[in-house]
């Protein structure tokens, strides 16, 4: 006979999930063995961590536009989940978390593994957690956690004591207090009224200097986004997420927004007299134009977003490209002399960008490393990126082909996001190429753990290319930036310092290729190596700690604050190159 946790796993086939992300535990034995009698149609993949386990439920969400579904067992497996549940929170995605208890008759008795399970999810799965205490409750619980995290775009929770799992399916009754379910859920069309689109058409067509900010709410809305730039004479810049949706090779993309953008992306928002925001709730408000400056426009499908972050003028409540769709008719094509200005700034940044790439370093500048990624990557590539100063690179440097995947964790922020994103994006679209770009921070934190699923799944793959980029510099590198920058203080070695580590010699001991490169002349063919290789490949770019993360535009008080810390320090050669940053900055 069917027991409940049959009848959970056959609830994840109906809303068509394909794989389960977990690591194991006697909480969830039931629903393991249940899993196991369905391996032919769902896939368990285990990581080494549970944490990691949902930062790949979170992955699939983000890559595919799934719902992404994790499993742990009850107390440590279940605390264990809540950084990747967290990640799915705040970046706005559908994970569904499915977590295993403690039997019903031990609960509120001290028993082991025993966590108060509902207060533990309740604000990371605000919008649903349940505890499954019946059989008969099954469909209906299970059915409103997928429907919920896919209309929320929110992680949801499921929690299934152990005895549960085992009692047996119960009968379908048609009686009151037994709710009835369906697997299904539906998209609405969003749309703003007329009389609004009509309105913000009127403020878009009086603007003379415009630009566009563009969030990861605009994924699907790339060509009308464009079409606008070209209407407007615009400007367009971009949040973190918002980064793929742009051709970036376009004379009028300025690049990413904020702390860690461009200079372009910063004149634009300061020349700007009119903002229209697509689909972003970027959080750097101060790199947006200042308040009164510009009059603005946003577009976003949740309505809580709407003014949130910049005193917005016409808000429309409505996906961006349906609501671009409907918006474009209603404007005017006008030579806007402002679009010659964003064309010199978007020059004015490459100069520099290619300036900054060939500056001597101590080792390889990871700058020039990552941006030599962008005459390899393949058009149908996947890329994962880590938290840390690879993320500065990456949203400076990293030219994507238009339609290849980036993704990272943004809201959050949380190191060690890159091994189990890119193994998500790969167990996903197995037949394509993914690049996964981490610090060495990041990598000891549990990359170097999820390397070892990487050797343990490739060989199933129909495309084993797997290109792994460690940024080694012995720094915790971005922290060591931000005391400078914030607090004016020199480098803490305590606190910073990452022992050495032999990245690529491990690699080639679980199975991999490991390529440890520190000449600039060596860049490109690691690169073509990895990216042509017959099984996935580490690269070990020793890198300089002495690249500077400078904000764009920073001001000089600022500079000078990091430049005393520098000197504290002894890093001489670093402070030139902040200095010479900043006057490039100025020159340009």
């Amino acid at each position: 006979m069917a027991n409940v946790a049959d009848g959970i796993v056959d609830r994840l086939r109906a809303w068509g999930v394909r794989r389960v992300f977990g690591y194991a535990g006697d909480g969830i034995d039931p629903i393991l063995a249940a899993l196991d009698r369905s391996s032919e149609h769902i896939e368990l993949v285990t990581a080494r961590h549970e944490e990691m386990a949902a930062f790949m439920a979170t992955g699939h969400a983000k890559y595919t536009g799934e719902v992404g579904v994790c499993l742990a067992t009850q107390g440590p497996g279940a605390v264990h989940l809540l950084t990747g549940l967290y990640d799915a929170k705040l970046d706005g995605k559908p994970v569904v978390a499915i977590v295993g208890h403690v039997v019903t008759t031990a609960q509120g008795s001290g028993y082991q593994q025993e966590v108060a399970l509902p207060t533990l999810f309740k604000d990371v799965c605000a919008q649903y957690v349940q505890t499954l205490d019946t059989p008969e409750q099954l469909d209906a619980v299970l059915d409103n956690a997928f429907r919920t995290a896919r209309a929320t775009s929110s992680p949801t929770c499921v929690i299934v004591p152990h005895d549960v799992q085992q009692a047996g399916v119960a009968e379908e009754e048609h009686t009151h207090g037994v709710v009835p379910s369906a697997a299904t859920v539906a998209v609405p069309r969003v749309l703003p009224t007329d009389a609004d689109l009509d309105r913000a058409a009127d403020l878009l067509n009086s603007g003379q200097r415009i630009a566009l900010l563009v969030g990861q709410g605009a994924h699907g809305a790339a060509r009308e986004v464009d079409e606008l730039a070209e209407l407007l004479g615009a400007g367009v810049t971009t949040s973190l997420l918002g980064k793929p949706v742009i051709d970036e090779s376009r004379d009028w993309a300025c690049g990413v927004m904020g702390h860690l953008g461009t200079t372009a992306a910063a004149d634009l928002t300061t020349g700007c007299d009119t903002l229209l925001i697509v689909g972003s709730n970027d959080p750097w408000t101060e790199f947006y134009p200042a308040p009164g400056q510009a009059r603005a426009v946003q577009i976003d499908i949740d309505a809580r977003n709407l003014g949130a972050k910049y005193p917005v003028e016409v808000p429309l409540a409505g996906d961006a490209r349906e609501t671009l769709r409907a918006l474009l008719p209603r404007l005017h094509r006008t030579d806007r002399p402002w679009r010659r200005d964003v064309e010199q700034m978007v020059r004015n940044w490459r100069r520099i960008a290619a300036a900054r790439c060939t500056e001597p370093a101590d080792g390889l500048d990871p700058q020039a490393v990552v941006a030599a990624l962008s005459d390899h990557l393949p058009p149908d590539a996947q890329v994962a990126v880590d938290v840390g100063s690879v993320v500065y690179w990456y949203a400076r440097f990293l030219r994507l082909p238009p339609g290849v995947p980036a993704h990272l964790s943004s809201t959050l922020a949380s190191m060690g996001s890159a091994m189990p994103y890119g193994l998500a994006a790969k167990l996903a679209h197995p037949d394509r190429p993914v690049v996964a770009l981490a610090g060495d921070g990041a990598m000891q934190m549990n990359g170097i753990s999820e390397l070892i699923t990487l050797a343990h799944r490739w060989r199933d793959w129909a495309d084993p290319r797997f290109a792994v980029l460690v940024l080694d510099n012995g720094d915790l590198t971005e922290v060591s930036w931000e005391q400078r920058e914030m607090e004016g203080d020199a480098r803490i070695p305590a606190s910073q310092t990452v022992p050495p580590f032999p990245y690529a010699d491990y690699a080639r001991l679980l199975g991999l290729e490991g390529i440890r490169i520190d000449r600039p002349e060596d860049v490109d063919e690691a690169w073509r190596t990895a990216l042509s290789a017959d099984r996935p490949v580490l690269i070990q770019a020793v890198v300089d700690p002495g690249t500077p993360l400078l904000p764009p535009r920073a001001p000089a008080e600022k500079v000078e604050t990091m430049l005393r810390a520098l000197e504290r320090e002894g890093a001489h050669a670093a402070a030139q190159r902040l200095r010479r940053q900043h006057e490039q900055e100025a020159a340009n």
